[in-house]
C-alpha cells in the first residue's frame, strides 16, 4: 500500500552506505528509543546480525538524534576487537561516515578520531586501507572547511628535517585534527594503556604511536603525562605493548626538543632509577639526531655513569636497558662519542662486572668495539689503552675501605683481566691497590677475590701485568707484603682458603717463567719455611701446590743448600708419600727425586748418611705400594738416590725383598745399581 500525500510530504530520500533509503523528517524524535535495543543486539552471536546492527546504528545516529553518540560509542569501539573482519569493517565505515557527515561532528571529533585511527592497525589489509581512505577524506574536508585558519600553514609549512624513515607524513588536515583534539584524547588513552585487559592495552599503545606521529612537535605540551604513562607501561608483561611504547618514545626523540625531553627523563632517572626510565631514554636517543643531541652528550653520559644509576640494580632488565642507552648513544652520535668515551667505558665496565650476567659479556664487548670504531681505534683494547689511567683512578678511590661486597672490587677484576697487556701500563697503581688490600687486617673474602684476580693475570704474566717488563721490580713487595702475610697459619676455614689462594698465586708466579734463578732464590729464601709448613694443610690443592713449589726450589736452588737445610726439608716431603691423595703422593715422589739431586759432594753425603739410610728404608716400604703408579714413581726416586750410598741401599733391599708382594721392582733397582757400577 503506497504512502498518502501527507505522509509523502513528511519524508526525505537519503543515501547511506551507498543505499537509497527514505527517512521521516520526524525520525530524530523517535531515534533514541532504538538505541537500547540496538546496543543489546550488537554482541549477537551471529556476525551478520552484528553487522546489520552496526549499520542500523550508523543510520539511527546519522539521521536521528546525534546526541546518542555517547550511548553507542563504547559498544562500537568494543567491536574493533571482534574476531570477524566484516564486523570491524562496518565499525570503520560507520565512524568514517560520522566524521564526514554527522551534523554535530565537530563536537565529537575527540571521541570519533581514536576509533577510526584504531583501525589503522587492523590485521586485515582491507580494513586498514578503508580506515586510511576515510581518514584522508576527513582531513581533506576539514582542511577545506577551515582554509582561512590554515592559510599560513598551507602557504608556509615546512616539513621536518628529521622524520621517521619509511613513514609517510599525514596531510595537514589530519595532523591539525589530531593536534587540536589531543588534549581531550590523551588522558583517556593513557588510562586505557594501563587497563587490565591485554587487548585494550595493545590497541591503546598502537593508537598512541599513530597519534604522536600526527601531533609532531605538539607532543611537547603533553610530555609529563606521556612520560608518566610510558614509564608505567614499559614494565608491562606483554611484549607487544612494550614494543609499541618504545616506538612511541622514539617519536618523542624525533619531534620534541632534547632540552625538554631529556631534562624530564634525566630528572626522573636521578630521582628513582628504574629500567623503564632507561628504556624510554634509549628510545628517545634513537629517535633523535646527532646534531640535536650533541649539546646534551656530556650531561647524558655523566648521568649514566653516576654510581647511583650505573650500580643501582643487578636486575637483568635494568642492566640490559643501561647497556641499551650506551648502545643508543654510540649508534646515534658516532664520532661525537669521543668526548664521552671515558664515561661510557665506566658504564660498560660496571655492567661487565655484575655477577650472574655473563650472558651480556659478548654484547658489552661488541659495544666496546663499536665505541672504538667510531673513534677510529683498533678494537676495545685501544679503548683501555686510552682510558686505563683514569679507570684505575676511578676504581681505586676508596680501595682502603673495600670489602668483598664493594662493586669496585668486581670492576678491578674486569679492568685487570679484560684489558690484556694494557694493565701493564698502570702496574704501579695495580700493585699499590693489592699491597693495601692484602694486609691481614682486611676483609678475608675480599683478599680471596683479589688472589683469584692476581692468579689469573700471573698465569699469562707476559701478556698482562708484565707486558711492559716492569713486574719484577715489584717482586719484593709481592713476596713480603702480599704473599708472606697471607701464608701464615691462622685458625678457621676462611684463613685456610686464603692460604690456598695465596700459594696458588705463588705457584702461578713461579710457573710463569718470569723469574730468573736468582729471583727464584729470592722467593725461596723468603717463603720456603711457610711453604714446607703448608704441606700439612687439610686442603689437597694446598698440599699438592706446596710440593710442586718445593720441587722447583730444590731444582733451581737446591745445590746451594747446606746439609742442615736439606735435613729439615725431606721429612715433610716423605710424609706426603702417605697422603690420601694420589696426586700429592706422586708430586712428593718427584720432589724427593729433586732432593736427592741436591746432595753433591762427599761432605754432604757423610753428614746426611743416616738420613739417607732412613730414606732408603722408608722408600722401600712404598716400593711395595698397592698402586703400581706409586711403585713406579718410588722406583725412580730410589734410582736417583742409589748413586749416593749404593752398598747401603743394596743391603736394605736384601732385608726387605722377601717381604714384598712381588720382587720385580726390587730386582729392577738392583739391576740399576749394578749397571751404574760398571
Amino acid at each position: 500500500m503506497g504512502l498518502s500525500q501527507k505522509q509523502q510530504a513528511g519524508t526525505m530520500k537519503c543515501s547511506y552506505f551507498g543505499i537509497s533509503i527514505n527517512i521521516s523528517e520526524h525520525f530524530h524524535m523517535q531515534s533514541e528509543s532504538l538505541i537500547k535495543p540496538l546496543m543489546q543486539t550488537i554482541s549477537h552471536q551471529h556476525f551478520r546480525v552484528r553487522v546489520a546492527v552496526i549499520q542500523a546504528t550508523g543510520a539511527v545516529i546519522q539521521f536521528g538524534n546525534g546526541k546518542s553518540v555517547d550511548d553507542v560509542l563504547s559498544h562500537l569501539t568494543q567491536r574493533l576487537f571482534d574476531e570477524i573482519p566484516q564486523v570491524r569493517h562496518e565499525v570503520t565505515t560507520v565512524i568514517g561516515e560520522w566524521l564526514l557527515h554527522l551534523r554535530d561532528r565537530y563536537s565529537y571529533f575527540h571521541k570519533l578520531i581514536p576509533v577510526l585511527l584504531g583501525s589503522f592497525t587492523d590485521e586485515m589489509p582491507e580494513n586498514r586501507k578503508l580506515a586510511l581512505s576515510y581518514w584522508k577524506r576527513v582531513g581533506s574536508q576539514w582542511e577545506k572547511e577551515n582554509e582561512e585558519d590554515l592559510k599560513d600553514k598551507l602557504d608556509f609549512s615546512v616539513a621536518p628535517s628529521h622524520y621517521p624513515e619509511g613513514v609517510v607524513r599525514p596531510e595537514l588536515g589530519c595532523r591539525e585534527l589530531v593536534t587540536r583534539n589531543l588534549s581531550k584524547i590523551l588522558p583517556g588513552l593513557c588510562h586505557d594503556m594501563t587497563d587490565w585487559v591485554e587487548g585494550t592495552r595493545i590497541k591503546s599503545s598502537q593508537l598512541l604511536y599513530i597519534l604522536l606521529l600526527h601531533a609532531e612537535d605538539h607532543i611537547t605540551q603533553h610530555m609529563e603525562l606521556l612520560l608518566r604513562t610510558l614509564y608505567r607501561v614499559c614494565s608491562d608483561e606483554e611484549s607487544n605493548v612494550v614494543r609499541n611504547c618504545v616506538k612511541a618514545a622514539k617519536l618523542i626523540g624525533t619531534f620534541v626538543s632534547p632540552k625538554v625531553s631529556l631534562t624530564l627523563i634525566l630528572s626522573a632517572l636521578k630521582k628513582t632509577p628504574m629500567s623503564s626510565h632507561l628504556m624510554i631514554l634509549a628510545s628517545v636517543i634513537r629517535g633523535s639526531t646527532r646534531q640535536v643531541l650533541e649539546p646534551h652528550l656530556a650531561d647524558l653520559a655523566n648521568t649514566l655513569s653516576q654510581t647511583e644509576i650505573s650500580q643501582r640494580s643487578e636486575e637483568v632488565l635494568y642492566v640490559e636497558q643501561l647497556l641499551g642507552c650506551a648502545q643508543a648513544l654510540i649508534e646515534c652520535c658516532q664520532e661525537d662519542c669521543k668526548d664521552i668515551s671515558l664515561q661510557l667505558m665506566k658504564v660498560l665496565v660496571t655492567i661487565m662486572a655484575i655477577p650472574r650476567l655473563e650472558h651480556l659479556h659478548e654484547k658489552v664487548e661488541e659495544t666496546m668495539s663499536s665505541l672504538a670504531e667510531v673513534q677510529h681505534l683498533n678494537g676495545f683494547l685501544d679503548l683501555y689503552k686510552q682510558h686505563i689511567v683514569q679507570l684505575m683512578e676511578w676504581v681505586s678511590l676508596s680501595h682502603d675501605n673495600w670489602t668483598c661486597y664493594s662493586p669496585e672490587l668486581l670492576q678491578l677484576d674486569i679492568i685487570a683481566t679484560h684489558s690484556g697487556p694494557v694493565i701493564g701500563k698502570v702496574l704501579p697503581n695495580f700493585i699499590l691497590i693489592l699491597k693495601t688490600c692484602f694486609q691481614p687486617t682486611k676483609d678475608p673474602q675480599m683478599r680471596l677475590k683479589l688472589f683469584t684476580i692476581l692468579s689469573q693475570v700471573l698465569e699469562r704474566a707476559n701478556e698482562t701485568i708484565n707486558s711492559e717488563g716492569q713486574f719484577l721490580s715489584y717482586l719484593e713487595i709481592v713476596i713480603k707484603d702480599m704473599l708472606a702475610p697471607n701464608l701464615h697459619w691462622h685458625a678457621g676455614r676462611t684463613a685456610a682458603a686464603i692460604r690456598t689462594t695465596a700459594i696458588s698465586c705463588l705457584w702461578a708466579l713461579i710457573y710463569s717463567e718470569m723469574l730468573s734463578p736468582k729471583e727464584v732464590h729470592q722467593v725461596e729464601d723468603a717463603l720456603m719455611t711457610q711453604v714446607i709448613a703448608m704441606m700439612d694443610e687439610d686442603s689437597k690443592i694446598t698440599r699438592l701446590t706446596a710440593c710442586r713449589i718445593v720441587n722447583v726450589f730444590l731444582s733451581v736452588c737446591g745445590k746451594e743448600f747446606g746439609p742442615d737445610k736439606l735435613n729439615t726439608i725431606y721429612p715433610e716431603i716423605l710424609k706426603r708419600l702417605d697422603d690420601v691423595s694420589h696426586d700429592v703422593r706422586l708430586a712428593a715422589a718427584e720432589t724427593l727425586t729433586s732432593w736427592f739431586k741436591c746432595i753433591g759432594d762427599s761432605d754432604g753425603k757423610s753428614v746426611l748418611k743416616s738420613n739417607i739410610e732412613f730414606l732408603y728404608r722408608e722408600l722401600l716400604i712404598h716400593l711395595d705400594d698397592p698402586d703400581q703408579n706409586i711403585q713406579q714413581a718410588v722406583l725412580e726416586v730410589l734410582k736417583e738416590g742409589s748413586d749416593l750410598c749404593p752398598d747401603l741401599l743394596v743391603k736394605e733391599i736384601e732385608v726387605v725383598v722377601h717381604k714384598h708382594r712381588t720382587p720385580v721392582y726390587c730386582n729392577q733397582l738392583l739391576q740399576h745399581i749394578q749397571s751404574r757400577r760398571k
